[in-house]
């Protein structure tokens, strides 16, 4: 079933609305069932994608996913990479800086967990917690020591923030790494009914978090914050997909599919043997078969 994944970039001319991207989508899909039949043939296809990146080891793969809480970051990172080979994927989660991580620039941390050649590696939050939840917590850049003390209400701040991201991506676009950076785009409404399943359901109570809650009240600052980080961060290099989330199954289906073209527009193919390789499988080949059992 073809998607559209066009209807989700965010414009990368700087002019674009969060508010004219869906939270509730289910595209062509009549159902859950026929959505999860498709993710299933989608996880078996990046598998084969991954097999192949890996064994080229020309490109590598950075995924990145930002989000509201409990718009199913975990959720759809555990089901769309379900068929990938662990040796060959990794996942990071960044949660507040340590003390270690603050004695180095902000980019710092996310560098040292960029993937290598041939590896897909995932961003469970990223560097852009630097426009988004520190910018709704201001207060947060005393603690990072910079060398002069910001204006937090100075946009040209935010701005130069905004241009050392675009220029780090585009040094990693050119050094054949591929950027695929997700928004799962939540409602207030939805958000509400998960964390309210959260504490209702027993088994789900661990992932409550009075945290979550009290960040829920800077819901309107967050959504300004994404919407300006929308529009100077997607770039024809590494535009950013706006993912409805309101529906899990639709959105865990449209972030694999996206995932899979992407990797097919790379036109990975296994490593070509040269004779003198090829000879030495033959020679390989006689010497098993002439083995005395």
């Amino acid at each position: 079933m073809p998607m559209n994944h066009q209807d989700y970039i965010f414009p990368t001319n700087g002019k674009g609305k969060l508010r004219d991207f869906p939270t509730r989508d289910k595209g062509d899909f009549k159902d859950k069932k026929e959505a999860t039949e498709f993710l299933e043939a989608g996880t078996r296809k990046l598998a084969e994608m991954q097999s192949r990146l890996y064994a080229s080891d020309r490109y590598s793969v950075l995924v990145i996913f930002q989000a509201m809480d409990a718009a199913g970051k975990d959720g759809t990172i555990k089901h769309v990479m379900s068929g990938i080979n662990p040796q060959g994927c990794h996942v990071t989660s960044f949660k507040a800086p340590s003390a270690e991580e603050l004695d180095h620039t902000y980019l710092w941390r996310c560098m040292k967990a960029l993937p290598e050649r041939g590896r897909i590696g995932i961003f469970n939050r990223s560097y852009y917690e630097e426009v988004l939840v520190v910018r709704v917590h201001p207060s947060i850049l005393a603690g990072q020591r910079l060398p002069e003390p910001p204006d937090p209400h100075d946009q040209d701040f935010w701005n130069e923030r905004f241009r050392a991201m675009n220029d780090f991506e585009k040094y990693l676009t050119e050094n054949g790494m591929r950027i695929f950076k997700f928004f799962l785009n939540v409602s207030r409404d939805e958000q509400k009914r998960r964390f309210l399943e959260r504490i209702d359901d027993p088994a789900k109570n661990w992932k409550f978090s009075m945290g979550d809650v009290k960040e829920r009240q800077h819901w309107d600052a967050y959504m300004t914050a994404y919407e300006d980080m929308l529009r100077h961060t997607s770039t024809s290099y590494a535009p950013w997909y706006v993912i409805p989330a309101d529906r899990k199954w639709y959105m865990r289906s449209l972030v694999c599919d996206i995932l899979v073209d992407g990797l097919k527009s790379l036109n990975l193919e296994y490593p070509k043997l040269g004779q003198e390789q090829l000879d030495g499988l033959s020679e390989a080949r006689r010497l098993l078969m002439e083995e005395k059992e």
